[in-house]
C-alpha cells in the first residue's frame, strides 16, 4: 500500500510541472508586458515601440512598457531578452543591426542572434536618408553635387554614423565604394550624437535613418540628397534613391524592425503575440503613420515565417557587406 501511495504521489510530481507551462499560457498576460530596445529615446525602434505598446495594451489587457537599455550597438538590450524568462513578459525590438550585423561585425557575442530568440513578428522595412547640412554645404543641391566635390577632396571630407557597423555606417561604406570616393568615416555614440556633428559642421554628410530623419528635414535644419531603398518612400516622395541620384547602379542598403522574444516561448504565446502584432500594424491608421511619419514601409507579411526566411537570410547578406566593409568590433 504505501509503495502505491509514493507511485501515486510520483507521477503527480512530474506531472504538474509539465502542466504549469500550458496553464500559464492560458492565463497570459496576467501582468504588465516590457518591450526592450537597444537604442536612446527618439530613436526609431524607440518611436516604434511606444506606438506598438499603444495599440496592444488595449488588445492584451495589460499595460506595455517601453524599456530601452543603450550600448553596444543594442547588444546591451538583446542579452538581456536572451537571459529572460520565456514567460511572455519580456520582448525585444531587434533590428538587422542587432540580429543580423552584429552576428558579423563583432567578434564574440554572449548570445546566438537565432538560437537564443523566438521570432514573433517582422516590423517594416527602413531605409536611410543622406543628409547634409545647409548651412555647411550650401552650395550642394544634390547628390551628383557631393560626390564631385568628395572626389576633388580625396581623403579630406567625411561623414558620421550612429556607431561602427551601424546601419548608416555600412550605407556610407557601401556609397563611398559605388561612387568611388575617398572619405572618412566618424562614429558617434547614437543618433542623437551624430546628427548634432553633421548640423555642428564637424562632418559633411550623414545616413541617417528615415524615422529621426523626418522631423529635420521638415523643419529645413538639414537638406536630403537621397534615400537608401530600391524606390523612394512615400514620406519624402521628392527625395531620389540613392541609385538614381547618385548614379550608383543597384544600390540599396536597407534593414528591418522585428519583434523578438527569449528562445523556448510556449508556442501558443508565440501565435498570440504574433496575431495581436499583427492586428495592431496592419491598420489603415499604423500603416500611415509608419509611412507618413517614420518612412517606414510596412511588411507584406509580418508572420513568424516570413520573418524567419527573411531573417536568416539577412545574416549571410550583412556578413557580405560587414566583410567589404572591414568593419569590426572587439
Amino acid at each position: 500500500m504505501m509503495l502505491r501511495v509514493l507511485s501515486i504521489a510520483a507521477l503527480l510530481a512530474v506531472s504538474v510541472p509539465a502542466a504549469a507551462p500550458a496553464l500559464a499560457a492560458d492565463a497570459w498576460p496576467s501582468r504588465p508586458i516590457t518591450i526592450l530596445g537597444g537604442f536612446p529615446g527618439g530613436a526609431g525602434t524607440d518611436l516604434y515601440a511606444r506606438k506598438l505598446g499603444e495599440s496592444l495594451t488595449p488588445m492584451l489587457g495589460q499595460p506595455i512598457v517601453v524599456d530601452n537599455r543603450t550600448g553596444a550597438g543594442g547588444n546591451v538590450a538583446s542579452e538581456i531578452v536572451s537571459r529572460a524568462q520565456p514567460d511572455g513578459y519580456t520582448f525585444l525590438l531587434g533590428t538587422a543591426g542587432t540580429h543580423a550585423i552584429n552576428a558579423a561585425l563583432y567578434k564574440s557575442l554572449s548570445f546566438d542572434v537565432e538560437k537564443d530568440f523566438t521570432r514573433i513578428a517582422l516590423l517594416g522595412d527602413v531605409p536611410n536618408v543622406l543628409l547634409i547640412s545647409p548651412k555647411k554645404h550650401p552650395d550642394i543641391q544634390d547628390c551628383a553635387g557631393l560626390v564631385a566635390l568628395a572626389r576633388s577632396r580625396p581623403g579630406r571630407m567625411n561623414y558620421s554614423s550612429t556607431g561602427n557597423g551601424s546601419s548608416g555606417h555600412l550605407a556610407g561604406a557601401q556609397f563611398t565604394r559605388g561612387a568611388n570616393i575617398e572619405v572618412m568615416h566618424v562614429p558617434y555614440r547614437g543618433q542623437g550624437p551624430a546628427m548634432t556633428a553633421l548640423l555642428a559642421g564637424e562632418v559633411d554628410f550623414f545616413f541617417n535613418q528615415s524615422a529621426p530623419s523626418i522631423a529635420q528635414i521638415k523643419a529645413g535644419t538639414v537638406r536630403p540628397l537621397a534615400v537608401t531603398a530600391a524606390q523612394r518612400i512615400a514620406a519624402l516622395p521628392d527625395v531620389p534613391t540613392v541609385a538614381e541620384a547618385c548614379g550608383i547602379a543597384g544600390y540599396e542598403s536597407t534593414t528591418w524592425y522585428g519583434l523578438f522574444a527569449p528562445a523556448r516561448l510556449p508556442a501558443d504565446i508565440q501565435q498570440r503575440m504574433s496575431q495581436a502584432v499583427t492586428q495592431a500594424i496592419t491598420t489603415p491608421a499604423f500603416r500611415q503613420w509608419l509611412v507618413d511619419t517614420q518612412g517606414v514601409t510596412p511588411p507584406q507579411d509580418p508572420g513568424i515565417e516570413a520573418f524567419e526566411k527573411i531573417h536568416k537570410a539577412d545574416i549571410a547578406r550583412w556578413a557580405k557587406v560587414v566583410k567589404e566593409s572591414g568593419a569590426q568590433v572587439d
